[in-house]
């Protein structure tokens, strides 16, 4: 009969021999590593039949979201190229997402945070923006011809002109916004081995241009899939006031690798609402706007591609920010976002200048606006 000590000694063995086997979490000595490396989660039903689902790129699982990749990513660079100094502030347009990115890098780079907003900003993210340690000014009227957005960025200026060493990442032409997203795609080629069709949202322009970028190193005969909000203008359509935040836009940012796209799909906000609640009560993963677009169109492409076809879709956060918008039903009902199902197939258009789009729509041909045809242009102010 072994002894209590030999008794130990086994279960100590044992205990070893399993714990050898899991893989833990990193251990984190600073916050900016706790962002990447990501999960990825198999979506089927009800987007798509079993076995024509997509793999979803989980980025909720950031501290803050997508984001967190290109706000860390560029004031690093930023550092390093010497345009920010020590110490200095940094200053920033956003719709809350890049701000929560841009307040994890102050923390980390030690450096005091300024962030431009506007009054849709849900109030539950300008408190966690207060909380981590931003400064957080709110504009009160939108331009008049580039909204909410144009509207923040001249704000951003008048706080550069008069801070001394103040520094703007500038999220929507700043080329390291791109460059961030390198590790994502390299994640997705480590987890999926192929991807055949990438599905992103685009507001900025970052995420679709550096993921595609690396992954047709890879894969050079990706398909990229461009989401967008009706109402935004980025692929050519007039700027209208929208519901969504987070995709979209009211500017062109120079981000947008409008070559890189083969086809881009716009959402109304109710499609977007009823992708976002089915994700969340079949597969208990959701997010934002962004998120219910993306699976709707990745879905579809699930639907109408070769069985064989592997599809990545990036959502971009998770649910926590829109407790009251797409999760909140006095919200949705008092903007009729809770009537509306989206048809199994989106609207075609040949080119985005043919009409303005007010349902799920695609394009397949995907032209710069700015250089495109000048039928649309008098609708749109064109901004630097």
């Amino acid at each position: 009969m072994p002894s209590i000590l030999s008794n130990n000694a086994v279960v100590s063995s044992s205990r070893s021999s399993t714990a050898q086997l899991i893989s833990s979490a990193p251990r984190c000595h600073n916050p900016a590593t706790t962002a990447g490396n990501t999960p990825v989660l198999w979506i089927d039903q009800p987007f798509a039949p079993p076995g024509r689902g997509f793999w979803a790129k989980l980025e909720g699982f950031n501290p803050g979201g997508v984001k967190d990749r290109p706000a860390l990513h560029m004031i690093a660079a930023a550092k390093e190229r010497g345009e920010l100094r020590p110490g200095a502030r940094i200053v920033e347009s956003t719709s809350g997402s890049f701000g929560l990115g841009l307040a994890l890098a102050g923390t980390v780079h030690r450096h005091p945070v300024t962030l431009v907003t506007d009054p849709e900003l849900e109030p539950n993210i300008h408190r966690m923006l207060t909380a981590y340690g931003a400064r957080v000014e709110t504009v009160s009227e939108p331009d008049p011809s580039g909204g909410w957005q144009q509207a923040r960025r001249e704000r951003v200026q008048e706080i550069l002109d008069a801070t001394p060493d103040a520094y703007c990442p500038d999220q929507y032409h700043n080329p390291d916004n791109i460059t961030a997203y390198a590790p994502l795609a390299l994640e997705l080629v480590s987890q999926l081995g192929r991807v055949d069709i990438l599905v992103c949202s685009v507001g900025t322009g970052g995420h679709s241009a550096g993921i595609s970028q690396v992954l047709r190193e890879f894969f050079p005969h990706l398909t990229l899939i461009g989401v967008d909000t009706i109402g935004s203008t980025i692929f050519g359509q007039p700027a209208q006031s929208r519901l969504m935040r987070g995709l979209g836009s009211s500017i062109y940012p120079r981000n947008v690798d409008y070559a890189a796209f083969d086809e881009v799909h716009w959402v109304a906000p109710a499609e977007a609402v009823w992708a976002c609640r089915a994700l969340a009560t079949t597969h208990h993963a959701s997010g934002g706007w962004s998120t219910g677009a993306v699976a709707l169109v990745a879905g579809w492409a699930a639907r109408t591609c070769d069985l064989d076809t592997r599809i990545a879709a990036v959502f971009p956060d998770g649910p926590h920010r829109y407790f009251d918008t797409v999760y909140n039903d006095d919200y949705c009902a008092h903007h009729d976002l809770l009537t509306v199902s989206p048809p199994s197939t989106p609207d075609t258009i040949a080119r985005s200048a043919d009409r303005i789009v007010s349902r799920w729509t695609r394009c397949g041909n995907v032209v710069d606006p700015i250089q495109a045809t000048e039928i649309m242009r008098p609708r749109m102010r064109i901004l630097p």
